[in-house]
This record gives C-alpha cells, sequence and structure tokens, in this order.
C-alpha cells in the first residue's frame, strides 16, 4: 500500500497551443498478414528421413530463380538458394488434413485444390530479398504459401529467419510495411500465411560449408481453380494483401513454374482431422 494519500484525479482540457487544431484525421492502416505455424507437422521418423533424403540429393539441387513481374525475364537477383521441385502424396495427405483448421485460423475461405512444392536448401550467404509469391499462382488473392522446415540438431546454420511484412494502407495507396514479425525455421515445423503477403529470408551462415548443415525446406504454394471468388468470400485483410501485391504479379500471367515444379492436386482431407471449434 502507498503511504501516500490518494486524492481524486481533477479533470484538465489540453488545448490548442498543446495540440494545434486540424480539420481531418490522418492514420495509417498497418494489417499484419495471418498466419499459423504447427509444430511437429510430419513426425520425428517422417521429419528425419526427409531430411536424409535432401542431403543425398546435393547433386540435384540447382540454383533457385526469381521472375520479373514487368518484363517477365528469369533470373537470380536477389535470391541465393538451391531448389528440387518434388512432389509427395504423404507430404500432399499431411497438407490436405489440416487445410481445414489452418484456413480457419487464417480467415481463408476459398478452396483450396493444388499444390507445387519445391525442397530449398541456403547455406553460407543464402537468402530471398523481400517479394510475394504472386509469380507461383494464378490467384494471389485466395492462395497460400506454406514453408517447412528441416535441418539437422543441433543446428549447422545461423539465421535463415523468415521476415513476414505488415501491409499498410496510406491515402489510397497500398505497400509492405517496415514492420514485420519473424519466424525461426525450427525442425519439423510448418507455417502458412497468404500468398499475397510481402516475405523475405534474411541471410543464412553456415561456419562448416557442409550440405548436411544447410537450411532446408519445402516450401509449397497452395492454391484453387482460377477463377476469381466473389468478394463476399474475400475478407478484407486478404483483399488488401492482394492489393499490395499486384504490381508483383506477372504482367503476361503464370506459365510453368520458374523453378520448374509440376502442380499436385490435394487429397479431401480425411473427416477424423477435420478440427472444429466450439461457439457459445
Amino acid at each position: 500500500m502507498s503511504a501516500h494519500a490518494m486524492e481524486p484525479a481533477m479533470p484538465t482540457e489540453i488545448g490548442p497551443r498543446t495540440l494545434p487544431f486540424t480539420d481531418q484525421w490522418s492514420p495509417m492502416l498497418a494489417i499484419p498478414a495471418p498466419v499459423c505455424r504447427l509444430e511437429n507437422f510430419l513426425g520425428a521418423e517422417r521429419a528425419d528421413a526427409l531430411l536424409e533424403y535432401a542431403v543425398s540429393r546435393q547433386a540435384d539441387f540447382s540454383a533457385g530463380t526469381v521472375v520479373d513481374p514487368l518484363s517477365g525475364q528469369v533470373s537470380h537477383k536477389g535470391r541465393d538458394s538451391l531448389v528440387l521441385p518434388v512432389t509427395s502424396e504423404v507430404f500432399s495427405r499431411h497438407l490436405a488434413d489440416c487445410l481445414p483448421l489452418v484456413q480457419e485460423v487464417l480467415g481463408h475461405q476459398a478452396p483450396l485444390t493444388q499444390s507445387l512444392t519445391v525442397l530449398t536448401a541456403h547455406g553460407e550467404g543464402g537468402h530471398y530479398g523481400i517479394h510475394t509469391d504472386a509469380t507461383r499462382v494464378r490467384d494471389v488473392s485466395t492462395a497460400l504459401s506454406a514453408v517447412y522446415y528441416l535441418h539437422r540438431r543441433p543446428r549447422g546454420f545461423g539465421g535463415g529467419q523468415l521476415r513476414l511484412y505488415d501491409t499498410t494502407v496510406h491515402n489510397g495507396t497500398v505497400r509492405p510495411a517496415d514492420s514485420y514479425r519473424i519466424v525461426e525455421p525450427e525442425h519439423d515445423t510448418i507455417v502458412f500465411f497468404p500468398a499475397g503477403a510481402f516475405h523475405e529470408v534474411i541471410p543464412s551462415t553456415c561456419p562448416s560449408g557442409r550440405f548436411a548443415d544447410y537450411r532446408f525446406t519445402l516450401t509449397t504454394w497452395i492454391s484453387g481453380e482460377e477463377a476469381t471468388p466473389a468478394p463476399s468470400d474475400l475478407s478484407p485483410v486478404w483483399h488488401w494483401l492482394a492489393r499490395a501485391a499486384d504490381h508483383t504479379r506477372p504482367v503476361e500471367g503464370i506459365g510453368r513454374d520458374h523453378d520448374g515444379a509440376t502442380p499436385a492436386t490435394l487429397p479431401p482431407a480425411h473427416p477424423a482431422t477435420r478440427l472444429t471449434v466450439s461457439r457459445t
């Protein structure tokens, strides 16, 4: 208890000399991208087997690419990573089974029917500059991005975190914000977020230089039919993220994936894996 006597607060006015009058309000709206992170996604046995597979395929990886949205040119600008396009029935099944829960968490309603997946490896200096995944999907307003992390224990690399940027809306202009959240690349975890969200992979270090000590991921883009959903099916957050990603969308549309990934059909989710939230 305080030894001072409790005196009632007295009202006072903050005058225009302290706060000058203004004829309009001028806020800048900052919209955080929704994110869903799941731990122990494949389980210890499958995760270790997948890591062993990734390391064994070292000779088959190639340099990752980017697409300039205006020219359509493919290059390595702003990216230093190795990629290997893959498909997996087991991984697709895990994705499909968790999507009902993920979509509820992210406020996402559009149907999701297919995925593109690449194995990636980041070593010394590996990075991927700020971007959206509009070059990977036909409709960035409804598509999901997912990053599944793999690495040896103890971790043989440093850095490599995912930065997921907020989106700002100011005077009708929509763009990525300076603020962001950090996602740590933890083994056997997966993170889902809107494909239209700006994000980047910060540079990694790998003191040993051994491929087995790299930062590995299965990076996946999950989408539905080509038709754009009705406005009622698109939440305001997803709408603004898509607006911000518009200028990163390829002018000529999407053709073959620039890293060589091929679409895989997602199976229906198993009924036993659907989680429902009780509402009272």
